[in-house]
């Protein structure tokens, strides 16, 4: 027993204090260990005192499994000793003692077993404290009461055998010891290592036995013990059955027992007598409460692990009556059946169900050891600081799709960006009525973001190749996360601009608005910078940079510019041509930034900026998207 107490118990703690007060979060394991979820144990009782065994000790563990089985073999016996008094004073009495002699040493070694104060959640190893808590409990006595030998006792004092009822009911106390077999029911119902509904099963199937096995005898017992034997269940079938085998009547027992609790009846096997016809009646009113036991809980079972099933197949009969009802298109309706059905399959994967009700810190942990890795290889991300990994990660969202399925439609308002996980999906294009394939996206790769980050329609519909997972960030949060004139902002937008001039020929033809962005841009950085560039070479930034060109030389002003109309003439009044006749651009950062783009598309240096109202523009931060600048 010692060394017991000198070994460190391996009760999985949810937290660890100490001696720093510092508290330390630490791995749990199978809930089967832990009396009730979500207990905490100071470790200061970790290393228990001499002499006192940890509850959650696997040797002890081993050692309650061990008892369960004694109690196995108590529950038999128990009834059958009562019903069968030759067994019992035979060769059964010796397995008696050796059981009760483990069940005695186990009443010893609980005078050392440490418990867990429930108030504190502690555990308690004092040894004054232990015993007191026990021996004021009705198990103490219950427990010794159950383990006394009271037959052999007699016979140590008394010198004879005593052949009397008394000592038969005596050994039901030994039934006392079945609240550990209950126990460790609940413990497997709790440890996901074993499944479920076989725990159930058995338990359920457990429960039958015993109640077969002890109707048996009890109604064996009335008829060995009636005046007249003839005149009794099984006297009426078997002549002199006092003197008959053991087995035999055991084996009536358990079958008139079995034919009740099925409510078959054959009619064989009646009750002859009154106090017969009385325990029959009691038992079958027990059969009917057993009956609705097991079956409510056998339905409880099966249609437990059915009801998905149920849900997935009325979704999808919805589906396509909604479908048939609104005359949607056949590909359509495939979609939504295949998104449907992968909802349904991948239920377990889903992180918005299955982390919703865990704290936020544990979710960002979760997200962020699952897709930071991700979003570390974006192109678009790359170089930028851990802190705005860590925020975009946390507000990402995880989500599954299909084959064939549409995740950005073309001309669609831009509202998120995506990150492909797993998976591949392909971007199109519909040009004059027919579909168009420009590229294929892989693990790591975006989609979407040309959208978000110009602040236009989307320019190409994404649709998955296979099952694709993808994580998604809205608009809003990254504009939020990356502030203006932000060094993370202006590395994104640097990362974009590299990936735009690395874009196909095929997905340049369908954005022709980007060459002359890029020539914007290129006079945007020399007006802010004073060093005029060859205004021939358009992107003689980019490459620059390339070079080693300062990297706050070749950024943007912000991660998603505002775009203005500028017109080359002043505002005239009551007419519409003013608004036809501008150039979109993007607006700079500067008044003088403006001047000099302006000097570019119109051939003429302004030195006046009014809006279409006539006020007089000062400071840039004040207009508005498809603001109307008159520059002369």
């Amino acid at each position: 027993m010692s060394s017991w107490s000198e070994t460190r118990s391996p009760l999985p703690l949810l937290f660890r204090r100490h001696s720093s007060g510092e508290i330390k979060n630490l791995a749990s394991v199978s809930s089967s260990l832990l009396p009730a979820f979500g207990t905490v144990v100071d470790e200061g009782h970790l290393r228990l005192k001499k002499y006192v065994i940890a509850p959650y000790d696997y040797r002890y563990r081993w050692w309650q499994t061990f008892l369960v089985v004694l109690v196995v073999y108590s529950a038999w016996a128990s009834p059958f000793e009562l019903a069968f008094r030759k067994a019992a004073t035979g060769s059964l009495l010796i397995v008696d003692l050796v059981v009760d002699f483990f069940f005695a040493a186990d009443i010893i070694f609980t005078f050392f077993v440490a418990y867990l104060d429930k108030s504190t959640y502690l555990l308690v190893d004092d040894h004054k404290k232990i015993a007191l808590r026990y021996v004021t409990r009705l198990w103490f006595t219950m427990d010794v009461a159950s383990t006394l030998p009271f037959q052999f006792i007699y016979r140590i004092f008394t010198g004879q055998l005593h052949d009397g009822r008394v000592f038969g009911f005596l050994n039901l106390l030994r039934l006392w010891r079945l609240r550990r077999v209950g126990e460790l029911f609940t413990r497997l119902e709790k440890d996901i290592r074993f499944t479920y509904f076989i725990t159930r099963l058995s338990k359920l199937i457990c429960v039958t036995l015993f109640a077969v096995h002890s109707a048996g005898c009890f109604y064996f017992y009335l008829a060995a013990h009636h005046k007249i034997p003839e005149n009794t269940w099984i006297g009426s079938q078997v002549n002199d059955f006092k003197h008959r085998s053991i087995w035999l009547g055991y084996t009536y027992s358990i079958y008139w027992s079995i034919v009740t609790l099925t409510t078959v009846g054959y009619g064989d096997l009646h009750a002859v007598n009154t106090g017969e016809k009385v325990f029959n009646m009691l038992y079958m009113l027990f059969n009917i409460g057993l009956t609705a036991y097991i079956i409510g809980n056998m339905t409880n079972l099966i249609v437990h692990s059915a009801v998905r099933t149920l849900f997935m197949r009325n979704a999808i009969n919805e589906i396509l009556r909604y479908g048939s009802k609104n005359r949607l298109p056949e590909g359509l309706r495939e979609q939504m059946l295949a998104h449907m059905q992968l909802r349904f399959k991948t239920a377990e994967l889903q992180q918005e169900e299955v982390l919703e009700d865990l704290p936020k810190a544990i979710r960002s942990s979760i997200s962020q050891h699952l897709f930071r890795g991700t979003v570390e290889k974006t192109y678009l991300f790359q170089g930028v600081s851990v802190d705005l990994i860590a925020q975009m990660v946390s507000e990402m969202k995880a989500e599954y799709f299909p084959p064939k399925v549409e995740i950005i439609l073309q001309n669609e308002i831009p509202t998120d960006l995506y990150i492909v996980v797993s998976g591949a999906v392909d971007v199109l294009i519909y040009k004059n009525g027919a579909e168009q394939f420009l590229t294929k996206l892989g693990s790591a790769d975006m989609a979407g973001e040309i959208g978000v980050i110009f602040n236009i329609p989307q320019p190409f519909t994404v649709r998955t190749k296979r099952l694709s997972q993808v994580i998604r960030l809205s608009h809003h949060h990254l504009k939020q996360m990356v502030p203006i004139d932000h060094g993370d902002g202006k590395k994104i937008m640097n990362n974009f601009i590299q990936y735009v001039k690395g874009l196909k020929q095929e997905m340049l033809d369908e954005l022709p608005f980007l060459t002359e962005l890029l020539s914007d841009l290129n006079i945007e950085i020399t007006g802010r910078n004073e060093e005029p560039k060859n205004s021939e070479a358009p992107n003689s930034h980019i490459d620059a940079n390339a070079q080693g060109t300062p990297e706050s030389s070749n950024q943007l002003p912000s991660l998603i510019p505002v775009r203005v109309i500028i017109h080359g003439h002043p505002p005239k009044t009551n007419t519409k041509k003013d608004e036809t006749s501008g150039k979109l651009i993007h607006l700079p950062e500067s008044i003088e930034d403006l001047f000099k783009l302006a000097e570019k598309k119109f051939g003429t240096r302004g030195c006046m900026i009014l809006m279409a109202d006539g006020s007089q523009v000062e400071e840039l931060n004040a207009l508005r998207e498809n603001d109307h600048l008159f520059i002369f």
